[in-house]
């Protein structure tokens, strides 16, 4: 009973994630680029662009052009992501259709950065709920799952595509002005999806490892994966039977992770490479150094 209830509140929570999503989107679309000709990348851009040529209302083209991706969607994504993504698309189009936002600026370079900011946030908050507002990913998904070809690469050339368009059709400037209020827009939803703590990955071998483990666990508080190396070969010949520390840290603590490791041994060999995504463990609160007995026994033990 009680699990029925969490996951009912969840669904209510999504959803009511997704509402705002779509607010947000329907704000950057009217109060910011519709007013003044700009476009976006995606759907929302081959919209906007047939809408500034053709007297047919924008939500109706929104639905329409959404329509071919949602199909190839259901191939691809899970039912309850098109489900999802339906409502989604529907609910954008007629919020759009019936909210009235005034104009907020004439001024260009403000248009492409909060129209981008506000649609992007709203793109992102509706990805990460399980849903889609529009359908340029649903394609990049489609064509990665069955030629190989990256998400970004297929959503890259898409919007190339239409950019060079609104060139020809409309005018240079404005296609200018949209790559600009695209790349806002892309760069605000990975911001969302992916959140706002930047986490990096730390691989050192050094003949201290002992020395240097302790003082990141009691200085730093990372949790960290020892592998056991049999035999290297450095500037200091050959080396055996010696542990090679992987642990992942907030970029944030780079500067740190090096001045404890340096302090230790200042040629130890360190690799630092970006981590796309990260899930479980202790890492977004570090290790308790206070609270934690074992880890606590742990250290003395190490210290004696």
């Amino acid at each position: 009973m009680e699990s029925k209830r969490k996951k009912v509140l969840k669904t209510i929570s999504e959803y009511a994630q997704i509402f705002l999503g779509i607010v947000l989107a329907s704000i950057g679309l009217k109060a910011f680029l519709l007013p003044n000709g700009f476009l976006d990348g995606g759907v929302t851009g081959v919209a906007l662009l047939i809408e500034t040529l053709v007297d047919i209302n924008l939500s109706l083209l929104l639905i329409i052009f959404s329509v071919p991706f949602l199909i190839l969607g259901y191939f691809t994504l899970s039912k309850r992501i098109i489900a999802k993504s339906i409502i989604s698309i529907l609910g954008l189009a007629l919020f759009i259709h019936f909210e009235n936002f005034d104009t907020i600026t004439d001024d260009k370079l403000l248009i492409s950065i909060f129209g981008g900011l506000f649609l992007g946030s709203g793109i992102g908050i509706a990805i990460r709920n399980g849903s889609v507002l529009d359908g340029s990913e649903i394609l990049g998904v489609f064509i990665n799952d069955r030629f190989g070809i990256s998400i970004g690469k297929v959503i890259l050339f898409f919007n190339v595509i239409l950019f060079s368009i609104t060139a020809l059709v409309i005018s240079v400037e404005i296609a200018l002005y949209s790559i600009l209020t695209y790349i806002v827009t892309a760069k605000v939803t990975d911001l969302i999806i992916e959140g706002f703590e930047d986490f990096i990955g730390i691989t050192i071998v050094s003949k201290e490892y002992e020395a240097i483990k302790i003082s990141i666990i009691k200085e730093l508080g990372a949790g960290m994966t020892i592998y056991k190396g049999k035999k290297g070969f450095g500037s200091k010949g050959e080396i055996q039977d010696f542990d090679i520390i992987h642990t992942i840290i907030n970029r944030i603590d780079i500067k740190k992770m090096y001045r404890i490791v340096s302090h230790i041994d200042e040629e130890a060999f360190i690799v630092e490479f970006d981590v796309n995504s990260v899930k479980g463990g202790v890492l977004r609160r570090y290790l308790n150094k206070k609270n934690d007995k074992k880890l606590a026994a742990y250290i003395s033990e190490q210290e004696l």
